[in-house]
């Protein structure tokens, strides 16, 4: 069973959890802004749209474009972040590094939600059971935002790639002068 370290108050107990969180939203931020691009190009099994997003109904179905302009930006904060709240433009090389964005805030806030239970170490028992539930309420919208757009992002870029493949193939071609 957790118990509090050194029988600390209930304030200093919540004040112990704001900071830790604090780190905790800091570190897998910062890991995730540290790892290279080339981490997030492959289309690997956390990046793959799920069945049960159903093309990103699944968000529509959720009102995402409703709550989704008032979820904070973090990519900013750092030197040489992102940000994600508008398009950086519409070539092709700049979509795909949004979708690479979209990977790289997604990882941050699943590596967010999988340290929860450290706080089992000093919290009682049920202040460590709300722990994981304010991972989950804290992380998933930003984790639902990521994977919307990154499958509306992939949609467009496959159209596009399938577009110029077709006028590459249905090019004419110019006869020869005899």
């Amino acid at each position: 069973m957790a118990s509090k370290p050194a029988n600390l108050s209930k304030p200093a107990n919540i004040a112990l959890d704001l900071v830790a969180w604090a780190m905790v939203h800091a570190a897998t931020g910062y890991l995730a802004h540290c790892l290279p691009d080339r981490c997030y190009q492959s289309n690997s099994w956390l990046w793959r749209e799920r069945r049960v997003e159903d093309g990103g109904r699944l968000y529509q179905r959720l009102r995402i474009q409703r709550w989704k302009p008032h979820l904070p930006e973090g990519g900013t904060i750092l030197a040489g972040g992102f940000d994600k709240r508008h398009l950086h433009g519409w070539e092709t090389a700049q979509l795909e590094q949004f979708v690479v964005e979209t990977r790289r805030a997604e990882l941050g806030h699943w590596l967010a939600v999988l340290a929860a239970p450290v706080f089992f170490a000093w919290n009682p028992v049920r202040a460590a059971l709300v722990m994981p539930v304010y991972a989950v309420a804290a992380n998933g919208p930003c984790i639902a935002a990521q994977r919307y757009n990154r499958i509306r992002l992939t949609r467009l870029l496959a159209t596009r790639r399938r577009r110029e493949k077709y006028s590459l193939d249905t090019k004419p071609t110019r006869p020869r002068s005899p």
